[in-house]
């Protein structure tokens, strides 16, 4: 008579494996920092076009994967708001969202440089460079200069 469980051991570990590999599939994305790369994407309340638009957000717009359904990502914000967006409206660029009132964006990488432009909390950038603490940054009208990295998200 053969040992039955020395047979089905073979079969076990794959499935287990199998099993561990979708898990980790699925939790790649989680966590994931995404940009919104569109000029203006919806977010919605759920994972398909047929749940209501609950906000819109602009090009740079960043994010955090923290599950995905089909073509879809649910996400938090740098406010901690949670939505759903359809995976084509976004990619993996380096982005910053202001996330203080009046912002200052600097001619260069310190207070020494001159103020180009103020903002106010919540716009996103595009991150072009970094230098110590500070971050070259590009809006989506074409603007760019330097902003302290303890000012965004």
């Amino acid at each position: 008579m053969t040992n039955n469980k020395h047979f089905f051991m073979p079969i076990k570990n794959a499935f287990i494996i199998t099993i561990l590999f979708i898990s980790c599939a699925n939790l790649a994305c989680a966590g994931e920092r995404l940009t919104v790369a569109v000029p203006t994407a919806n977010i919605r309340s759920g994972p398909g076009t047929k749940y209501d638009i609950i906000w819109q957000v602009y090009k740079y717009y960043p994010l955090r994967v923290i599950k995905k359904t089909g073509q879809w990502y649910r996400f938090v914000d740098f406010e901690g708001d949670k939505g759903w967006i359809y995976r084509p409206l976004v990619r993996k660029i380096a982005s910053v969202i202001t996330i203080k009132e009046k912002c200052n964006i600097r001619s260069g990488p310190g207070t020494n440089y001159s103020v180009v432009f103020t903002t106010d909390k919540g716009v996103a950038f595009e991150v072009i460079n970094r230098k110590g603490s500070w971050i070259h940054v590009r809006h989506a009208d074409g603007d760019e200069g330097w902003i302290y990295k303890s000012l965004v998200w």
